[in-house]
């Protein structure tokens, strides 16, 4: 049971914006910048990282939700977000993104944690500097989700083909700037 009182039961981040619109606006638009553009990453390595960061912080509703999105995008391997959570050095994803990832798991300990020679071995493997710096803003950002979402003690369900269905409408219908809480 959560820690207040929600209007209604609904999961995760989702009742928190529901209780409280006027800052599920500004929050809905980040994850919307942040995660609905091709720009330097892709949607799905966008929400990989989500996914991944969440995954570290142990926020069942985020890595679940933003995984579903991720595997959604990653249509040729239906086990990919499920290897890269247990061992994403050795997932079948580029050399470049396991860096990324590096990255991304050293910004969830704390932003001091991130190293030059992890920026450099990004970049000597392609990364941009667009594409750095968007993975340490998503990285902080679900820190935040993930805190925001467990600190409240929201529901979350169990049954992944919710997940998935709520996926497919983020990735095709909704994304996050227009998703309604209900």
């Amino acid at each position: 049971m959560a820690h207040i009182d929600l209007p209604e039961p609904l999961p995760g981040i989702r009742g928190l914006m529901a209780f409280r619109p006027f800052t599920a606006q500004p929050l809905n638009l980040l994850a919307e910048v942040l995660l609905r553009t091709d720009e330097g990453l892709s949607k799905g390595e966008r929400e990989l990282i989500a996914t991944f960061v969440s995954s570290l912080n142990d926020c069942f509703f985020c890595q679940n939700i933003h995984g579903a999105v991720a595997q959604y995008y990653a249509k040729e391997d239906e086990t990919l977000v499920e290897k890269v959570k247990r061992d994403y050095e050795n997932a079948p994803i580029s050399e470049k993104m396991k860096a990324l990832l590096s990255i991304a798991a050293s910004v969830q300990k704390g932003g001091k944690f991130v190293t030059e020679s992890q920026v450099e071995k990004a970049k000597n493997l392609g990364a941009t500097d667009i594409e750095i710096h968007d993975t340490v803003l998503i990285a902080a950002a679900f820190c935040m989700f993930n805190r925001y979402v467990d600190g409240l003690a929201t529901f979350a369900p169990t049954d992944p083909e919710m997940y998935k269905a709520r996926a497919k409408k983020i990735a095709e219908e909704t994304g996050y700037a227009l998703a309604k809480p209900q």
